[in-house]
């Protein structure tokens, strides 16, 4: 997803069933906005990203990164991820 403009499309790849966070930070750690937070059978999936805050306001270019964090609902076994991604208007 480097760089985009204006929208990102999010891949990932799930084994088993769990619960899925995907969650959009900034160059400090702040949240800039939650694209996925609930629970999803196997499967593979894509979420997009508008380029746009919690509120619905576009944030600016920059550094940004996203984590994905799945924990396997049979053996609360935990994956995370983090990738960066750059919006450029």
């Amino acid at each position: 997803p480097n760089p985009f403009n204006p929208v990102t499309t999010i891949r990932y790849d799930l084994p088993e069933p769990g619960m899925v966070r995907l969650v959009v930070h900034d160059l400090r750690g702040r949240v800039v906005t939650t694209l996925t937070d609930e629970p999803k059978q196997p499967g593979s999936y894509r979420v997009q990203w508008q380029g746009k805050d919690a509120s619905g306001r576009m944030v600016g270019s920059g550094l940004y990164f996203y984590t994905i964090e799945a924990v396997a609902s049979g053996s609360n076994q935990t994956y995370r991820s983090s990738r960066k991604m750059l919006l450029m208007k």
